[in-house]
């Protein structure tokens, strides 16, 4: 009796070959997870198959794919083991559970001048230190949306470390995004780098200026909120598959509707404020200070702290 073929791929799927599978992964639908869940006159429209060679396909794929069950204490050892890069700052460490968490998404928003690429800049250097100095011991991937990646800055930061300047600058691999379609790709095609480079951070600054940019108006709503929910859902694959801490920036505007209060609002809605695991609100105080809000975070209370930004970089 021969032996059934092992379900690996969109092609292995009964009734699906390369010109169906083809027409799947144009409609994003890559994955035997992503088959396993649609309905069969859906899958049938998508690929061009009928109605019950698509309940073939969908069998199939339910058949090959797997749920993984944990128990509470598996998922504690896990976290246990989690890395954390320092901010330079020990209240605002302290405050947000020990550092910028790898596996997760911190993101920083406030106005403009208030500190958010300061701190981009100060763990873009931590983040090369040893385990043992706040760091996670690797490279850093820089998304600049704006055009504020400044080397020299860096320097200030890694000089005031004694570290090598130089090292720490060829550590950072920067992408200069002009178009929201280049900061996507940058991201979508990170995998090759990321493991050549032993990338474990990832920063993006500022992660919606461009599409603030370009989808502009109502109508383009919509089509904004879907194409940044997949830009920052793949940015989390990225932070469970490798093990890296992502810290992004985020614009933000004054929301009319709020009366009394602050009514400074980050810009993303729901999308962001859903996605992103831990939040800050950043805002400026006298000088050189900041007042750093935790906003969200799914196991730290709400709290503030100040933090300053001097030329070494952040500092309690």
């Amino acid at each position: 009796m021969a032996k059934e073929k092992a379900v690996r791929e969109l092609e292995d799927l009964p009734g699906i070959g390369p010109t169906s599978a083809e027409k799947l992964r144009a409609a994003n639908v890559d994955t035997l997870d992503k088959v396993a869940i649609m309905a069969p006159h859906e899958l049938s429209e998508l690929s061009g198959i009928s109605v019950e060679a698509a309940k073939k396909a969908i069998a199939a794929a339910l058949e090959a794919t797997t749920v993984i069950y944990e128990t509470g204490e598996q998922i504690s050892v896990k976290r246990a083991e989690i890395g954390k890069i320092s901010t330079g700052s020990k209240d605002l460490d302290e405050m947000i559970g020990g550092g910028i968490e790898a596996n997760s998404i911190t993101e920083a928003y406030g106005r403009f001048a208030s500190g958010k690429s300061q701190i981009g800049f100060q763990l873009t250097v931590n983040a090369q230190q040893p385990k043992d100095k706040g760091g996670l011991d690797g490279a850093v991937l820089f998304i600049d949306t704006e055009g504020t990646f400044r080397p020299e800055r860096i320097v200030q930061i890694a000089t005031a470390q004694e570290m090598d300047t130089k090292k720490v600058l060829e550590n950072i691999i920067v992408i200069r995004a002009t178009t929201t379609e280049q900061q996507i790709l940058s991201v979508e095609r990170a995998d090759k780098l990321i493991v050549e480079k032993n990338i474990r951070l990832i920063v993006v600054d500022s992660l919606t200026s461009l599409f603030r940019s370009e989808f502009v108006g109502r109508g383009a709503l919509g089509e904004r909120q879907q194409k940044l929910n997949q830009h920052i859902h793949r940015l989390q694959i990225l932070a469970d598959k490798y093990s890296l801490a992502v810290y992004i920036t985020n614009q933000v505007m004054d929301n009319p509707g709020i009366m009394f209060g602050d009514p400074t609002t980050p810009i993303g809605g729901n999308v962001l404020a859903h996605a992103a695991t831990t939040r800050l609100y950043l805002r400026k105080s006298k000088e050189d200070k900041r007042v750093v809000r935790l906003v969200d975070s799914p196991n730290m209370p709400e709290g503030e702290c100040v933090i300053k930004i001097t030329p070494t970089g952040i500092k309690d």
